[in-house]
């Protein structure tokens, strides 16, 4: 059975951080590449951040470029969110799907697997 579950989120406040993990199990997940999607109430689900399967190359969308990061430990099949510097605007339940083209991160139709999402809300 894949399953890919969100852990890590919670409360936090403006300035502060936060670490995601997310494990991934019935699937070959050290081959697939992965991503943190996230949808605020009211808003379309976005992308966040990608990370390909077999090396670091990372992607990411302008609103988190340098603050947050993405990596992964294949042995643990397991994918991690940094983020830095939170932001108001960065509530929002954190999704962690998984998709055989890198390529094609930034789309969500492109993922094969998704996680049911952990909530992350930033105080100001």
């Amino acid at each position: 059975q894949v399953r890919l579950v969100e852990s890590g989120g919670g409360l936090v406040q403006a300035g502060g951080s936060l670490r995601l993990s997310c494990a991934a199990s019935g699937f070959s997940a050290s081959t697939y590449a992965m991503g943190w999607f996230r949808q605020a109430p009211g808003k379309q689900r976005e992308f966040v951040i990608g990370i390909r399967a077999t090396d670091t190359s990372t992607t990411s969308a302008d609103s988190v470029k340098g603050r947050f990061t993405i990596s992964r430990d294949n042995a643990k099949n397991t994918v991690y969110l940094q983020m830095n510097r939170l932001r108001p605007e960065d509530t929002a339940v954190y999704y962690c799907p998984a998709l055989r083209n890198f390529a094609d991160c930034t789309h969500a139709n492109a993922y094969n697997y998704w996680g049911a999402g952990t909530q992350v809300t930033v105080s100001s």
